[in-house]
């Protein structure tokens, strides 16, 4: 997630440089078909690219809404999954009764539960779960693909032995409960944004339309403009393509980008409060921003 205001343009260039390479090119071989083999016989009427901009309008306008909502919403989730992490915390040490061990065993298998999630949603190697995780817990999950959803359900097998202990009473005992559940909800909606993939049709076609664009409206202000119609294509074009990519960047809101949501500082974030909720002294330190400009 960007952190800072302003985008260096040296940013955007290395994100837009080849298709402006493509434009340049584009513009370069419609001015010389305009110019040698056109220019005598008729005019391309400029109605052409004032319909071919508007359509672009539309596509890039739906494109990066519906990019920014899988965004948002994949923000609230996490931010969710936050207040439910101390929520929960909180509950097990102060609600139940004389079983710290199993407490203790529980918030840790809930850190973890948070690293195994996030590394499945990056599709990373990421085992910082384990130092979390029992021997026990780890020959049980072992056997499962999702792992997340594994340590959910021993997390509910312990919260049953509690109940049956008496640690708990009934109201407490559903309360909690129904934490593990909205868990498994914030699992189950991020699995489904992560799995979803956005229409290929929309974002092909606004490339297409784009290109088609930029050669028509270079054919037309070559015209008037000359030689510098060129530039003035390339222009033009870079202002939809930059606005393009960036939409596009928000489509999968849990890659590791600058532009996708922080689940590295969420999850870190996360570990740091229950860890300390639970009076421990090693705490690990914040994820610091790279290069002061965005975090992961």
């Amino acid at each position: 997630m960007l952190l800072i205001q302003n985008i260096r343009l040296t940013r955007i260039l290395r994100n837009t440089w080849k298709v402006d390479l493509i434009m340049i090119a584009s513009c370069t071989v419609a001015y010389f078909v305009r110019a040698y083999l056109i220019a005598h016989h008729f005019e391309i009427p400029s109605i052409i690219p004032t319909v071919l901009g508007t359509a672009i309008a539309f596509f890039i306008g739906f494109n990066n809404n519906q990019a920014y909502d899988r965004w948002w919403e994949a923000r609230k989730v996490w931010g969710a999954l936050v207040n439910d992490s101390r929520s929960y915390t909180r509950a097990l040490l102060n609600y139940v009764d004389g079983e710290d061990e199993c407490v203790r065993r529980m918030i840790y298998r809930h850190i973890a539960f948070l690293y195994a999630l996030k590394a499945s949603l990056r599709g990373t190697v990421d085992e910082i779960y384990i130092k979390y995780l029992t021997e026990d817990d780890l020959k049980e999950i072992e056997n499962h693909k999702n792992t997340h959803n594994a340590i959910l359900n021993i997390q509910s097998r312990d919260l049953q032995k509690l109940s049956k202990a008496n640690a708990i009473d009934g109201f407490r005992f559903m309360e909690i409960n129904e934490m593990l559940v909205r868990f498994s909800d914030s699992m189950g909606m991020s699995e489904r944004i992560k799995n979803t993939i956005f229409p290929t049709t929309y974002s092909y076609l606004t490339k297409v339309f784009i290109w088609l664009f930029v050669v028509t409206f270079t054919l037309v202000i070559s015209q008037s403009a000359g030689v510098a119609s060129i530039f003035l294509g390339w222009l033009i074009g870079f202002v939809f393509v930059s606005t393009q990519i960036n939409g596009m960047s928000l489509i999968d809101p849990f890659e590791s980008n600058s532009a996708g949501v922080p689940l590295n500082q969420i999850t870190r974030t996360i570990e740091i409060n229950l860890l300390q909720m639970l009076g421990d002294e090693e705490i690990p330190d914040p994820v610091k921003p790279i290069n002061d400009e965005y975090v992961l």
